[in-house]
């Protein structure tokens, strides 16, 4: 459907520019005669309200400041009853607040000039949005120089990967590889990638869903899901960053003591005792040396980092290239008896390997020693072969087929169900292995996924960098990963590799020996890496402790928010260190490990869930700009999470989980008193009763801002829904899960309707079952319907869960009705809504809107003129999160004034939509200053007609005989006798012969044909060419003195005996609804929906109210699917995460 421009053509005799009018008659001005009078501020259900009944109205307010009007221009018509002077009244606009500037009264938008006294202009917020992370930083000479922002390398990807590397792909992971075999061993691996994976995708989508301010993991989290889920996972990861630290740190000194340093051990360390006690002693004493690196302050520990990183880029690169040049021919050779592994110490003789059966040799003297006279050992040493063996024989030696399958053994055995023993110098093993067992302590070498957002502030921009930094780094760190498990499998023989201390290396490391060109580039390297991860650790989990206290969600942390001049937070270090030492005292790696897993499963299991249900509950907050996160990927990490957990050490898991439901608990109902009824509907009305009182006490959030709906609907007279695809509509906007009322109003007394009323609701409630809306239905009976919506709006609702918003259909029908009542309920039910702060949709043509069958392509076009707090932006989300518009594109029309700059306009425009996480098409259109056509001049001209016309009919119809007002004479109509009504009837039906405001009709909501009269050269009629039809309507322009167009068309007016004075100030108003029409079916025609403002409704007024409904006739004509929209002005929207 397409429509031609009209062409703007100046009249003769225009009034002038409203700026030059004196400023001293602006205020005369101000108060017009009451047939004149403006639409003033916005006040304001319609058809959709429910059966409209009539109601007296009391006469038009009496005005005796009449301005004093000089050389105004008239035009003289002669209708055949008559001649009438129509008078084009000059008089300025009125004035508006300090607040708007004056260019956002221009005519071009003059119809929302009221608005723009308490919304700002779309132009106008746009200028006042400041992208998040900038600074107001001046006058250019006053700028100073700003820190570099990192990137995706930097800022995310490098400590990423230097968190995720730890001491476990040193010591541990080529003894999985040995244990579990390298099937089960890169099962098992891939299973933990896959799982940090997954969550790395979760935390993708959460930092991508709003800006992320500095505050890292917790911030994003906790704002994202809530002070309950964000305490419970702030706490676990801050529990599970200490425990780290202390794994990290056991680590360190296991490297320190067992291979680098042996001899400042203290007692004999082949006791596992006497190493374990080693370990707490020396893991204390460098838990105190990083506390004390940490409280000197953050920038001294930020220097370690990148030799840390370094150390780990090369020991790893050591490792690669020693897999590829290891050879049988310089392979470190171990000692082996059978199938038993050997101690280098045991075989040692004069500082030399001697492993040989011989009984002089050293390993017959650990077998057949006389006093312990073990027959069993000496038999076997008897019945087997010593050998020496290549420990890291290359990937040519065929080792791989040989390390494939598992090899499990429990504590103490040298070889599968054989118990050793250290007096014969076996290696013996020191944990019962099994998958999950193995699972448990190589996990934690998958974690630091969330390392990047803790860099969130110092990024450029974190919704990039944070997604592309955490995946590439997780991907890496996979492959790495993975790709050891295959090295050491191919190039490491199973007998070395079931040696976790190296004993038949001779205390050496394992994967050092494998190293190149030296293993002391491994040792020093994973030293270094180890101990900077464990400072890095006790760096962040005190600053975590820290923000969790200063949020004040776990009030009984508060004193832990207290932090020095620099900023440091000296009590949450404190604590941190204690909790820290708690984990040193375990002892052994493989202890602490599994803890370490249980928060950081318990935590990646809550980020994944909340995932979930934010997606599956559809809350408007929730848009993340990820495009590869989906809800059933984070279903799947958090299942494989608890699996984990509980599949591993149960009792840990349960313990985890009680921690976390205690806190969880502790922030939802701190400081409420439980009621105890009986059984659990009991406790299920108590928890309704707190959530209520709850919702009530606390202001709602933007980011938790979605439209609670009150629909209105009308009933016909079998007490049905009229229009039910209302419901529908409702419906697709309930993809936000908000709550749902379906109300009407029915005129009567309630004790003789109140059968009628629960029909009626019995049948909304089968509509909506029909068209598959939940919800609550609600039927009032009242003696005076405009009332009863007025209480119903007031009243409807249980505390916090009140509706935000009314759904009220249009007036279909006002213009045939003789009856300015058929709109009036329409415009009382606007300005109830507005008093009540509500916002309100008003849907035209609601029979074309589709239903729950339909699938719609195209476009969703959204004429944005006023920043209402962002429901025009909400709206048309919400509905593409239906399966009805889901394949719809959106398309953003911004509405810009000729003094605004455009292409700035448009530029932050796309920053604006950019951060708020919405796809779509952005434009700004221009509406340039024109003069008023001679179209919008006539049709203005019959507004006021018809107005005075039904005044007359009312008039005629109270039986007023005779005007008592003596101040009459000098209003704009003159009577000296009142026609008849028969004669007032017929006057308007011929008005539609005259010039039919509704030049193209709705095809879901059509009206009679309707004809221009012969003269004016122009027809209408439903289905008519109505380009031609308007490009007929340029050949018209008015002037002082009338032209053979304008004479022939507006003689056909009629106001029997009177002067018409057409008020200027009315005519913009209908030029800006009719140019508006006029740009939006030029862009539009083929939109599935359009969505834009609704105008603010007038003063109470009679002719403001008649002109206000002309106005959003001529604003929406023609356009088969219209939703108009007016918000409270308070934000719905935000950018923020």
């Amino acid at each position: 459907m397409s429509t031609s421009r009209f062409q703007v053509l100046k009249a003769a005799e225009s009034p002038p520019p409203e700026e030059n009018v004196p400023a001293k008659q602006e205020s005369n001005d101000a108060r017009a005669d009451p047939v004149d009078e403006q639409d003033g501020d916005d006040h304001g259900p319609g058809p959709d309200a429910p059966l409209v009944e009539k109601e007296t109205h009391d006469e038009e307010p009496k005005s005796n400041n009449k301005p004093e009007v000089k050389d105004i221009p008239q035009v003289v018509i002669d209708d055949g009853t008559g001649i009438h002077n129509i008078t084009i009244e000059e008089r300025p606009c009125p004035s508006t607040s300090r607040e708007v500037q004056p260019s956002t009264t221009q005519k071009n938008l003059i119809l929302y000039e009221d608005d723009m006294k308490h919304m700002p202009p779309l132009s106008s917020f746009l200028r006042g949005f400041k992208t998040p992370g900038t600074e107001d930083l001046g006058d250019e000479d006053e700028k100073k120089p700003k820190k570099a922002k990192l990137g995706v390398i930097l800022g995310v990807y490098l400590p990423t990967i230097q968190h995720i590397f730890g001491v476990l792909m040193f010591l541990r992971l080529f003894w999985i590889v040995g244990t579990a075999g390298v099937i089960q061993s890169f099962f098992m691996v891939f299973i933990c990638c896959l799982t940090t994976f997954l969550t790395s995708i979760s935390m993708s989508a959460i930092a991508t869903n709003g800006v992320v301010e500095s505050g890292g993991s917790y911030f994003m989290i906790s704002r994202n899901l809530g002070p309950e889920f964000g305490g419970a996972v702030g706490i676990l990861f801050y529990l599970a960053n200490t425990f780290a630290t202390s794994m990290y740190l056991i680590g360190s000194v296991e490297i320190l003591l067992t291979y680098m340093a042996p001899s400042i051990a203290i007692g004999d360390v082949d006791h596992h005792s006497v190493l374990l006690n080693n370990f707490r002693l020396y893991g204390t004493v460098l838990l105190l040396i990083v506390a004390i690196i940490v409280a000197i302050g953050v920038k001294f520990v930020q220097m370690f980092a990148p030799v840390s990183l370094t150390c780990v880029i090369i020991s790893i690169i050591a490792i690669y290239v020693g897999a590829f040049a290891a050879t049988e021919a310089n392979s470190p050779t171990i000692c082996v008896l059978g199938e038993r592994l050997l101690t280098e110490e045991s075989v040692m003789h004069n500082g030399k390997m001697w492993c040989t059966d011989n009984e002089t040799g050293p390993i017959y003297a650990h077998f057949c020693n006389e006093e312990v006279n073990d027959t069993e050992a000496c038999q076997y040493f008897m019945e087997n072969e010593a050998k020496e063996v290549p420990g890291i024989p290359g990937i040519a030696s065929g080792v791989f087929l040989k390390n494939a399958y598992s090899y499990y053994l429990h504590d103490g055995d040298n070889t599968q169900r054989v118990k050793g023993s250290k007096s014969r110098g076996e290696v013996l093993q020191d944990l019962t292995s099994a998958f999950f067992v193995l699972m448990a302590i190589y996990f934690p070498s998958v974690t630091g996924i969330m390392t990047g957002s803790n860099m969130s502030g110092d990024l450029k921009d974190a919704q990039k960098s944070i997604p592309k930094g955490t995946i590439a780094a997780q991907w890496t760190t996979s492959f790495v990963y993975l790709s050891l498990v295959l090295l050491f499998g191919a190039t490491i023989d199973r007998y070395l590799l079931l040696d976790k201390y190296g004993d038949s290396l001779g205390k050496s490391m394992v994967v050092a020996k494998l190293a190149w060109p030296n293993e002391w580039v491994l040792l020093v390297g994973s030293f270094t890496s180890t101990f900077g991860a464990g400072l890095q650790c006790l760096c962040s989990a005190p600053r975590l402790l820290q923000a969790i206290a200063k949020d004040d969600v776990i009030p009984i942390l508060g004193v832990f928010s207290v932090v020095t001049k620099r900023g440091e937070p000296w009590r949450a270090l404190i604590i941190t260190t204690l909790i820290a030492e708690l984990g040193i005292l375990i002892g052994a790696l493989d202890h602490v490990a599994p803890v370490v897993d249980m928060f950081f499963l318990m935590c990646y299991a809550f980020v994944n869930l909340v995932c979930v249900l934010l997606t599956l509950l559809k809350a408007p907050m929730w848009r993340p700009r990820f495009k590869y996160f989906h809800w059933t990927l984070s279903l799947l990490g958090s299942l494989l999470c608890v699996t984990i957990m509980f599949v591993t050490h149960w009792y840990y898991a349960i313990v985890a989980v009680f921690i976390a439901a205690v806190i969880y608990k502790y922030i939802e109902f701190r400081g409420a008193k439980k009621e105890w009824g009986d059984g659990l509907r009991g406790l299920a009305l108590s928890t309704a009763r707190y959530s209520l009182l709850r919702i009530e006490e606390n202001p709602q959030h933007t980011k938790n801002w979605r439209p609670q709906l009150l629909v209105l609907v009308k009933l016909d007279r079998f007490l049905q829904p009229r229009y039910k695809n209302i419901l529908n509509l409702a419906g697709h906007l309930k993809a936000g899960r908000g709550l749902c009322i379906v109300s009407s109003v029915v005129k009567g007394q309630y004790r003789e309707m109140a059968e009628q009323a629960k029909a009626a609701k019995r049948n909304i409630k089968d509509a909506m079952s029909e068209n598959k809306v939940k919800g609550f239905t609600n039927v009032m009976v009242t003696q005076d319907v405009t009332e009863g919506l007025g209480i119903l709006i007031q009243t409807i609702g249980l505390g916090g869960m009140r509706p935000n918003t009314v759904m009220i259909g249009w007036p279909y029908g006002w213009k045939e009705s003789h009856d300015d009542e058929t709109y009036r309920v329409f415009l009382n039910t606007l300005d109830y809504i507005k008093h009540a702060e509500m916002s309100v949709l008003v849907p035209k043509g609601i029979n074309c809107f589709p239903d729950n069958k339909e699938r719609l392509t195209g476009t969703i076009d959204v004429w944005w003129i006023l920043h209402d707090g962002g429901m025009l932006v909400l709206l048309p989300f919400l509905l593409k999160q239906h399966k009805v518009w889901k394949n719809c594109k959106l398309r953003i029309f911004a509405v810009a004034q000729m003094q605004d700059n455009s292409i700035k306009m448009k530029k932050d425009l796309t920053s604006f939509f950019y951060h708020l996480r919405i796809d779509a098409k952005l434009e700004v259109v221009e509406m340039p200053d024109s003069d008023i056509s001679a179209y919008v001049y006539e049709r203005t001209l019959l507004m006021h007609q018809r107005s005075e016309i039904l005044r007359q009919i009312k008039l005629t119809k109270s039986q007023i005989s005779q005007e008592s007002d003596p101040d009459r004479t000098e209003r704009s109509f003159r009577h000296t006798r009142r026609p008849s009504m028969k004669k007032l009837t017929r006057m308007l039906s011929r008005d539609h012969h005259f010039l039919e405001p509704q030049v193209i009709f709705e095809s879901c909501h059509p009206a009679s044909s309707t004809n221009l009269n012969e003269d004016s050269k122009v027809k209408f009629t439903t289905g008519g060419d109505e380009a031609e039809s308007l490009e007929l309507l340029q050949q018209y322009t008015f002037s002082g003195t009338p032209t053979p167009h304008t004479s022939n068309a507006s003689a056909k007016l009629k106001a029997s005996g009177a002067n018409l004075k057409v008020d200027e100030h009315a005519m913009k108003k209908m030029h800006t609804a009719v140019k508006l029409n006029q740009v939006i079916h030029e862009k539009s025609s083929e939109a599935q929906l359009v969505i834009m403002n609704l105008p603010g409704t007038p003063k109470h007024s009679r002719v403001s109210e008649h002109n206000y409904i002309e106005y959003l006739e001529a604003l929406t004509e023609g356009l088969d699917r219209v939703l108009l929209v007016r918000g409270t002005g308070k934000e719905v929207i935000t950018i923020y995460s």
